[in-house]
């Protein structure tokens, strides 16, 4: 990769990261005290990455570079190995590296923190985690709560939340009416089980309702008995679960002053555990807006998922139940609307977000409660729940699911949007508003900036939901999309969202806001800057000396193949362009440009490569080679 290439792609890395969370630190007087709280706070969190030797003034990057990188390297493994200072050591070698800046000589040093799993938080500094213990939010670092890190305490522990027996509870606290229709359902779902031979006692201690704490000796309700059939004035004792809440609203009236148009609340009218919640909640799930096939009754008269929708319902209920922290605060909440489910329960993810979305590991809060459900044929232990949903949803052409992590309370929200992909009337408005340029796009631009105009506003992170390519191609093909004029940006690292330009009236993409490319400190004689870095806004397509260029071939049905050859080496002089570019000037496919020209051109020599280390780059560009001329004259 030529130098100037290099420094493109470093700066793409510095200002445009925005799949994960970033920090920029100058460490010109040496490793700075807040590195370390940075390095607690994103490890407690989603993880991210810190740059020495760079600092962010008024929403610019400036380059400061570092005098003795080695060094400062050598400084930060000392430490980060020293229990005195930090609890825990989370990265290997790579995580940390010296990246030299090839035009100017100065050094940087990026350092990757990883998100800690749940047997290694709370990171903390010093010798006190409740003093040391930091997370991030979008104004940066804050020191956790007590409460905070007791709970991250919680989620190491190899037993599962819901086994803790409660002392002074029993069998007279459950809902006896519960147990039997648990026991019914279980008999329908798994006939001839063995379990079912089990009294209630004995049933309750078959799925971990009711065990004897082997070092105590002391036997009873567990939390999980107690939650899944216990009454609920029994649930919110103050022993127990006070803050249990349990709450599903429908949201389908366009009268703002109606709050909800049907409610399953605790509201006394019905006895409130997750069981009778579950029964009553997915039978409503299963028809309305949106569901076009309602479940089916089997021959015991119990509902059973008829199609792979009800089958993600049933999954997005009981991953909720069952992974929520039910200490935590606001409870279970279901909101649906006409277009959407928003499914929100109070705790943490026990995985990373893109564990999570890969499926395969299963962590699960409550696993007593996760094996319940898993009786009744709901629940899935593999790991792969969120898969299947995201499966469903595919299949029904709808936007892909969401998911969404916050703090301060801890909340975990999982949204089921009801809306197509590529809904045929937003299709035909972008049509209309961008014309040839909007049909020139590939498939995942052209989903980005759907997506931005259904959902008001794409991010990396959504698109990481909805296409298979990495966070960092992802920012580019954004930028790209803000250079062309279909997006707006507004701010910058992991706050950046891109707005449809459309919501702005058809204003320039001048990015509000936001960090735009030559907004960064760099050498002034880079060459064959994009788009946007040396002032040039004008789209290759739309530049009338490569328009008079192209016109031998663009104005032809069938051109002579050396015409074709020679005019993509006087339209590659001196500038790189894309095959899209290419392809728009010549009025020509991009496969048959691709086949029957680019491959060969750049093979022969006759065009190099804007990333030659990466022939598949997203951004890949071609520019005349200086011994095409010679070659190609007539």
């Amino acid at each position: 990769m030529s130098p100037a290439a290099h420094q493109l792609d470093l700066f793409d890395q510095l200002s445009y990261f925005e799949g994960a969370d970033v920090e920029y630190k100058s460490a010109r007087g040496g490793l700075p005290r807040s590195l370390w709280e940075t390095y607690s706070a994103f490890a407690n969190s989603a993880g991210g990455t810190i740059w020495l030797g760079v600092v962010q003034k008024d929403g610019r990057l400036e380059i400061q570079g570092l005098d003795n990188a080695e060094k400062l390297i050598g400084d930060f493994w000392d430490l980060v190995n020293n229990k005195q200072k930090v609890s825990r050591n989370l990265l290997k070698e790579s995580d940390v590296e010296l990246v030299k800046i090839d035009v100017t000589g100065l050094a940087v040093v990026r350092i990757h923190v990883p998100r800690a799993t749940r047997r290694e938080r709370p990171i903390f500094l010093g010798q006190n985690p409740f003093g040391g213990a930091y997370r991030r939010n979008y104004e940066g670092d804050y020191l956790c709560t007590e409460e905070e890190v007791r709970r991250m305490f919680a989620d190491q522990a190899d037993e599962s939340a819901d086994a803790r027996v409660l002392e002074g509870f029993g069998i007279e606290d459950l809902h006896q009416e519960s147990l039997k229709q648990f026991r019914n359902r279980f008999a329908s779902a798994r006939p001839g089980h063995p379990w079912l031979s089990e009294d209630d006692k004995g049933l309750l201690s078959r799925l971990g309702g009711w065990r004897v704490d082997r070092l105590s000796r002391k036997e009873g309700l567990t939390v999980a008995g107690l939650l899944m059939f216990g009454r609920e004035h029994s649930i919110r004792d103050p022993s127990a679960l006070p803050g249990f809440h349990l709450d599903y609203r429908e949201r389908f009236s366009d009268d703002p002053a109606v709050r909800w148009t049907d409610r399953v609340t605790l509201d006394g009218t019905w006895e409130g555990n997750l069981f009778q919640f579950y029964q009553r909640v997915i039978l409503k799930l299963g028809e309305g807006p949106g569901i076009k096939t309602p479940f089916q009754i089997d021959s015991e008269g119990y509902r059973r998922a008829a199609t792979p929708v009800h089958e993600a319902l049933q999954e997005a209920l009981v991953n909720a139940l069952i992974h929520a922290d039910h200490g935590g605060q606001g409870g279970i909440v279901i909101d649906r609307y006409p277009d959407r489910l928003e499914f929100s329960n109070p705790g943490t993810l026990l995985v990373s977000r893109e564990q999570l979305l890969i499926g395969g590991i299963s962590e699960c809060r409550n696993k007593s409660l996760q094996q319940m459900f898993q009786m009744l044929g709901v629940g899935d232990k593999a790991g792969s729940g969120i898969d299947k949903i995201r499966k469903s949803w595919a299949a029904q052409t709808w936007q892909s699911p969401r998911i969404r992590e916050t703090h301060r309370p801890d909340r975990v929200q999982l949204v089921l949007p009801m809306v197509s992909t590529l809904p045929g009337e937003v299709v035909a408005r972008l049509d209309g508003r961008f014309g040839a340029a909007f049909r020139s796009l590939n498939s995942d631009e052209v989903q980005a900036v759907v997506a931005a105009e259904v959902e008001g506003e794409v991010t990396n992170q959504r698109l990481q939901e909805m296409l298979s390519l990495h966070s960092v191609d992802i920012t580019r093909m954004l930028r790209g999309l803000v250079r062309k004029k279909f997006l707006v940006q507004d701010g910058q690292g992991r706050g950046t969202r891109y707005l449809s330009i459309g919501k702005f009236g058809g204003m320039e993409s001048e990015n509000q806001g936001a960090t735009p490319l030559n907004a960064i400190t760099i050498p002034p004689d880079l060459p064959n800057l994009p788009p946007g870095m040396a002032g040039n806004e004008l789209e290759p397509h739309q530049d009338p000396a490569l328009i008079e260029i192209a016109e031998a071939v663009s104005k032809t049905g069938k051109a002579p193949k050396d015409l074709v050859k020679r005019t993509i080496i006087d339209l590659c002089t001196d500038r790189f362009l894309s095959l899209r570019d290419l392809s728009a000037l010549l009025n020509r496919e991009q496969e048959t440009l691709r086949t029957g020209f680019i491959s060969k051109m750049v093979r022969e020599g006759l065009l190099e490569l804007r990333y030659p280390d990466i022939p598949s780059h997203r951004e890949q560009a071609y520019r005349t080679a200086s011994k095409a001329t010679a070659e190609v004259s007539p």
